[in-house]
Parts: structure tokens; sequence; C-alpha cells
């Protein structure tokens, strides 16, 4: 999860200020003498940071580092207002823990909380309203009160920490075991449809349907497809052929310059002009663990291109090349 700590929190509450506001109403005031018992009995057994920001290590885990700012943290969080819950990254990622890299802490912000814990560590952290409303970015929604001491209260189990460089180091081998997988999928897919593709030194497999007699494309060079992908599971994602898909027509962009996924940069270097073809793409030269839509294409998920290599224009006399965002909805 490639999102710093700050980021997730504001995100988390503001994606839940219209549940938890149809539940109060935001002109709803507890009488001053009530919140400040009820604020003096919720807050005994914890400590307070120099921050203002109050914590509490509920039980203690086994781990010896604490988070720093590049590190990466692994962590299950829960925010509740009062007895009402913000946010659970139980409930949004399925059990599984969401993973945050550290980033500068900004006094007041929960982030300062997670330094105070090991890996196994559960806590309880509350931040002050007032607290949050003098982050850059936080926006005090109807339902917030400012200046009563209000607090949102964050359960938090911290299950791992890894440095930047374990993090690499684990990001590489995971992707070294995907290569292994993804071939193993593609040998038995081939094995089963009777193909015999060509292999290219990245993984990448074709097939050439009809052998073109045009010009090649040079890197920088526009290239001019019709396509129509689908997963390995045979499931079409997109075309530029099929009106189902509501764009049909011939889709441009330039070769090699990192505008769509790897193994398209790739392909269409090796096809000249008039080639049809298939192209079988392992997942590290698409889109990897981050897929652009669940729906349609799964995390880590090899894809399939029956292409066509239209025409190829030279980088002097290229036609306007879409932006990267546009390219890369294709590709």
């Amino acid at each position: 999860m490639n999102k710093s700590l700050k980021a997730l929190c504001l995100l988390s509450l503001a994606v839940t200020t219209t549940g938890y506001a149809q539940k109060k109403k935001p002109t709803e005031k507890p009488a001053a003498t009530k919140e400040s018992k009820t604020e003096k009995n919720n807050n005994e057994g914890f400590s307070k940071a120099p921050s203002g920001m109050l914590y509490k290590i509920v039980s203690h885990g086994t781990g010896t580092k604490k988070p720093v700012p590049t590190d990466f943290i692994s962590i299950h969080m829960m925010y509740k207002l009062g007895d009402s819950v913000l946010f659970s990254t139980r409930q949004m990622m399925n059990g599984q823990p969401a993973e945050i890299q550290m980033q500068p802490i900004t006094p007041g912000d929960i982030a300062e909380g997670y330094t105070y814990m090991v890996a196994g560590d559960s806590a309880i952290f509350k931040v002050y309203i007032d607290s949050l409303a003098k982050l850059p970015g936080f926006q005090v929604q109807p339902w917030m009160k400012t200046g009563v001491g209000q607090t949102i209260d964050y359960y938090t189990t911290l299950v791992a920490v890894k440095t930047q460089a374990e993090k690499q180091a684990e990001m590489k081998m995971q992707a070294e075991q995907q290569i292994s997988i993804d071939d193993e999928k593609l040998q038995a897919y081939f094995k089963e449809k009777n193909l015999k593709p060509s292999k290219t030194a990245s993984g990448m497999y074709y097939t050439i349907e009809k052998q073109g007699a045009g010009a090649q494309a040079n890197m920088g060079d526009t290239a001019v497809v019709n396509y129509t992908g689908k997963t390995l599971e045979g499931k079409p994602f997109d075309s530029n052929t099929d009106p189902q898909f509501g764009h049909v027509q011939p889709f441009s962009f330039p070769v090699g310059m990192g505008m769509v996924i790897k193994g398209w940069d790739e392909a269409f270097l090796l096809f000249k002009v008039g080639t049809k073809g298939t192209i079988y793409i392992p997942s590290g030269l698409a889109y990897g663990p981050n897929s652009p839509d669940p729906n349609r294409i799964p995390a880590n998920g090899i894809l399939i291109f029956d292409v066509e290599l239209k025409d190829v224009k030279a980088l002097n006399s290229a036609p306007r090349q879409m932006n990267k965002t546009e390219a890369k909805k294709k590709g």
C-alpha cells in the first residue's frame, strides 16, 4: 500500500464523514460538565506525548525496532469517535494489514504514535480534533467539535517494521518468484492450446499469424495499432476493434518511451507494419501486483493481446502523442 500514514488517515476520515453525520446530528452537543468528566475517565492510564497526543500500549510485542521515516510498516488500524467506528483496515482489506511507508512526522499526527511501538505491540492513541485541525490539508467536518477536547481514537496493532532496504530486497525476491510462477502458467497454457510461441529475453512470448512487410519501429516512433486484450483465463478486458468497449479507432503511442506497459514497448519494436499476432505478457511486464482495475485485470495478471501493427510514423513526423495516463489505459 503506497500511501503515507498521513494521507491514509486523512482519506479514511474524509470517506467516513457522511455516514457518521447521518448517525449523529452536527448540532448535538453534550453538556460541558458531562464531557469534562467523560474525558477524564476515558483518559485514565494514558501517557501524554510531547505534542499532546495520548497513548497507551495495551500489549507488548517481541519486536526491537521502532519505525522511523522511510521505514515500511504493516498495521491493523481502527479509528473510532466515541462508540462509532469511522474506519477499519480489517474490514477494508479483508483482514489483511495495511502496508504504509512512514513519512516525516508532524507533531499531533497519528504517525507520531507509531514511533512509540515495536512489532507485535497493540496500542490506543487519542488524537485531539484540535490537533488534527492544524494539519495541512485537514478539513474539520460538521460532526467534529473543536475546543472541547474531542478525540479520534486509533486502535492499532503494529505487525511488522521494515527498512527501505529490506522492503526493496523483499520486492525483488517477490518479483523473481512471480517470474517463475508466470512462466509455469504460460507453459501450461501453451501446452493446452498446442502453441509454440517465440520467447524474448525478458520472458515475453509471441506468435505471428501474418508477417508484415512494412517498416519496423525505432525507439520513439509512433506505432498505430489495433488490439484486443484478454486475461490468461480468456476474459476480454479492452479492445479498439470491439464496439462494446466504446472506442473503435486505431490506437497510437510512442514506442519504447514508457507510455504503455513494458510488454507493449518491447513487442512493437519487434514487428513490421502489417504484422498480425498475439503477445503473451507476464505480469512483471504488465501491471504486476498493482492492477489498474481489479474487476477486469487481477493482481499479477498475465495478459494476452491479439494485435495488428497498422502503421509506423517516424519520430519527426509523428501525430499528437497521448499523455502517459491516456496511453496506459489502453496498453
